[in-house]
């Protein structure tokens, strides 16, 4: 049976013989990103949507839509199975299997018969880092005794570059973004200051921007680069990588780092979620989590399930071979029912949970939700503008718009940008009612307005 890959680090070349090969039903096995769902198929009979909770299928750009859900939509379509695949299932896709929409299959145990690793929550109030360090005393000394058994360990922190914030000691000065609401990520390799949205990138200043003092300027927080020299500097002898989009740019860098994890050339692996699933490597047995508490923050409301879905993915890591796994979950409040769940390994009652607030909040996936972004290079336009669309906003019983407000990122390459959230009852046509609102006012040609159904982020 043939099978073939597609994803966008394909060449041109390689793009047109897949393409021929799946149109022509040559290719029976099809192993791709969202944009699979988009080839000419000859006669597709079943899709699998793996990792079916993962925020990545969610398009952003151009045409926003979500592949998991178009994967349902093109299954039904064509009368043939779509199967959702997640050991940390989002709770949209249960809900469907509660209310009887999806057959739920439960696989209770792990694939060969490893066991399920061992957590244990580090308190940070209690066993703190030395200062300027973040590797706390239990971490550091679990990483020792895994080295000296021969054995690989995983460090992960969701952050690339070296620390997420320069700040200047003498005036307070934080350096950010000219482009961007966003502060400047250091990457101290390329001694640049990098911003993660647009691209934009500085060299690392001697001087502090705004009072001109010399060497003032000091990196707040820390990212892999700076966990890297950490470890380093407490285990000289070890081999160790870090694994993170901008140190593994192409598919082959990524494949090269990952086949030398396996073969063993590497004791400690330093990386952010491009590690934290979907790998097997059978010496790995320790997982050490810098910031447990990295994604609880903010204003998303699902960032309880998306931070317990990505630890209890890097956690999987460890022991999946013969030998058992250990996790240590670093975290300034290990009372926070993720960090208990986790600990416990009581998924289902925290998911339970979980939805219950959602649908006494009524939010998804018991509502639904719409985000309107407007953007455009003059603010007093943008401003304006919304002012005219929210004396139009829908509003009734079973619909409630809220903004305009300032989006999270309140510029992003040079344009300036206001929300709308618009939330409505699930029996609501909310497509064609955001559709009738929009034509019912001239859009001026310098402003954009993107319309997000079931929005995942909210920046």
């Amino acid at each position: 049976m043939r099978s073939c890959l597609w994803h966008s680090s394909l060449s041109p070349a390689q793009r047109k013989i897949t393409w021929r090969g799946i149109a022509q039903g040559e290719s029976k096995v099809v192993i791709g990103a969202r944009s699979a769902l988009f080839l000419p198929y000859k006669n597709l009979g079943l899709i699998v949507v793996d990792e079916e909770h993962e925020g990545a299928y969610k398009q952003e750009d151009g045409v926003m839509y979500n592949a998991r859900d178009m994967a349902v939509v093109r299954g039904h379509l064509g009368k043939f199975p779509v199967i959702l695949v997640s050991a940390t299932p989002s709770l949209e896709s249960l809900l469907n299997a509660w209310q009887g929409k999806y057959e739920h299959l439960h696989l209770p145990n792990r694939h060969g018969g490893a066991e399920m690793p061992e957590i244990n929550l580090i308190d940070l109030r209690v066993d703190k880092p030395e200062r300027q360090h973040f590797l706390s005393p239990p971490l550091k000394k679990a990483l020792a005794e895994n080295f000296q058994a021969k054995e690989q360990s995983l460090l992960f922190l969701n952050r690339r570059g070296y620390a997420p914030l320069t700040i200047c000691r003498s005036c307070g000065y934080r350096v950010n973004c000219p482009r961007c609401t966003s502060w400047l990520v250091e990457h101290r390799s390329l001694r640049k200051l990098e911003c993660h949205h647009c691209g934009y990138m500085l060299p690392y200043p001697e001087k502090c921007p705004e009072c001109e003092d010399m060497n003032s300027l000091s990196p707040c927080g820390p990212g892999v680069e700076r966990i890297v020299e950490e470890v380093k500097e407490y285990m000289p002898q070890a081999n160790i990588v870090m694994l993170a989009s901008d140190s593994a740019m192409t598919h082959d860098e990524l494949k090269e780092i990952l086949d030398d994890i396996r073969d063993e050339k590497y004791d400690v692996i330093v990386g952010t979620q491009i590690i934290a699933k979907g790998h097997h490597f059978p010496k790995l047995t320790l997982v050490g989590v810098v910031d447990a508490d990295l994604g609880l923050s903010g204003g998303d409301l699902r960032a309880t399930e998306r931070t317990y879905q990505l630890l209890h993915q890097v956690a999987g890591r460890a022991g999946r071979a013969k030998h058992k796994g250990r996790v240590f979950l670093q975290s300034w409040a290990p009372e926070n029912r993720v960090m208990q769940a986790l600990a416990t390994g009581d998924r289902d009652n925290f998911l339970e949970v979980e939805a219950s607030e959602r649908e006494e909040a009524e939010m998804p996936p018991y509502t639904r939700l719409v985000a309107i972004i407007i953007s455009g290079i003059d603010e007093e336009q943008v401003d304006g503008f919304c002012r005219q669309l929210a004396k139009l906003a829908p509003q009734n019983k079973k619909i409630f718009t809220l903004g305009p407000a300032e989006a999270p990122l309140a510029k992003l390459r040079g344009k300036y940008r206001r929300r709308f959230l618009i939330q409505a009852d699930k029996n609501i046509h909310i497509q064609k009612t955001v559709s009738h609102w929009l034509s019912s006012i001239k859009i001026p040609s310098k402003i954009k307005v993107q319309i997000d159904v079931d929005p995942l982020s909210f920046f």
